[in-house]
């Protein structure tokens, strides 16, 4: 069997995850929306209770949540959302500002926007990742509408600072948004103290199922509905909810909490440990803040070998990518915005670390990328 280090294309549902989704798949089926008879209303009350999870992780009223599919979903419906609520009440800032490295489910949807007519900055970033927050303040204008900056990078696990963001966009009345689909349960997050007021999150990547997510949205920011056919949510995204996905997001993310500390410095050490030995290789270049980042990815570049060469041979070991799992397999653009050249991101290895990996694990990944690196550099 491989050993899984891409835990940030996804991760494996918890098995107390799954026995809290159970019951919900076949003994207590009812539809939530159905409130005229018992078993709907038990629905409605397991989606309420999710929802509270989920809003008490961020620091938030169970209010400002709203289920969707996932935070490809989320990104969708905050950024088309808010600005074709700004353009039906003629607001005068329709300008958009994001970063370079940010998740193709972000870079998309602003690109829609600046095809329609809005106006869109896209930032460069410094080589190890971080926005530069003096260019930041230097594109906010009277225009700007809403920037979008991400948590974590699901490449290579920068940490963006987003208080100071948060801190800029409030003192200038700019709306600010966040993708935290890998921040959310591996790193402590309150919308309120970072002053974000639209955070997007994922259930698959905090070890909960795929197909559910939400988006927490601050009281008062206007939001034009992306889909539409029923009043589910608010009258924000319609569709009958699905129960089983949200009540193991809900579990999924009180159990990521509750060894989110414990986690976060197990796989940080398993982490160090991982890089110590791939230095030790020589030609290994690290991709992002050396410090700044996730405590469980790592993302590194091999010198002197050709990239679809090595994961052929790291494939029969290793579970790890060269990138987003969304780009398939196009060059990162991620690794471009660092400097990086075509041929350095094809040879890059995203390490992505989870809440099972274990030190057979990190020597098995060590082994095999030695040898695959030996084999490339001196072929016999």
């Amino acid at each position: 069997m491989l050993a899984y280090l891409d835990h940030h294309a996804t991760t494996p549902c918890d098995e107390r995850v799954l026995a809290a989704m159970a019951p919900w798949w076949h003994q207590l089926f009812a539809n939530p929306a159905s409130r005229l008879y018992r078993p709907a209303l038990e629905a409605a009350a397991a989606v309420e209770i999710a929802r509270g999870q989920v809003a008490d992780a961020l620091g938030m009223p169970a209010g400002a949540v709203i289920f969707c599919s996932g935070a490809t979903e989320a990104n969708n419906l905050a950024l088309k959302g808010v600005a074709e609520a700004a353009l039906e009440r003629g607001e005068r800032r329709r300008g958009l500002i994001t970063v370079a490295t940010e998740h193709r489910a972000v870079l998309d949807p602003l690109a829609w926007l600046h095809r329609h007519g809005l106006p869109l900055t896209v930032l460069p970033v410094q080589s190890d990742g971080l926005l530069d927050l003096q260019r930041l303040a230097d594109a906010i204008g009277p225009d700007t509408l809403l920037v979008s900056v991400m948590a974590a990078n699901n490449e290579i696990g920068v940490l963006q600072d987003l208080a100071a963001i948060g801190q800029l966009c409030r003192r200038h009345g700019v709306l600010f948004h966040c993708d935290g689909a890998q921040a959310v349960g591996h790193i402590p997050l309150a919308m309120a103290d970072l002053n974000i007021d639209l955070l997007s999150l994922s259930g698959h990547k905090l070890y909960g199922p795929k197909g559910c997510g939400a988006l927490l949205r601050r009281e008062g920011v206007a939001l034009a509905p992306q889909q539409h056919g029923g009043s589910q949510e608010g009258g924000l995204r319609a569709g009958t909810l699905a129960v089983p996905l949200l009540v193991g997001l809900g579990a999924a993310v009180e159990l990521a909490l509750a060894d989110q500390g414990e986690r976060s410095a197990r796989l940080t050490t398993l982490r160090d440990r991982l890089w110590d030995g791939l230095q030790r290789l020589g030609g290994i270049q690290l991709n992002g803040h050396p410090s700044q980042r996730l405590g469980h990815n790592l993302n590194v570049s091999v010198d002197g070998v050709d990239g679809a060469r090595l994961h052929r041979l790291l494939r029969s070991e290793l579970a790890v990518s060269s990138g987003s799992a969304c780009s398939q397999g196009s060059p990162s653009q991620v690794l471009a915005a660092l400097g990086r050249s075509r041929q350095q991101a094809a040879a890059s290895i995203r390490f992505g670390l989870g809440r099972d990996s274990s030190g057979a694990d990190i020597d098995r990944a060590l082994a095999a990328v030695a040898a695959a690196v030996a084999e490339l550099r001196h072929p016999a």
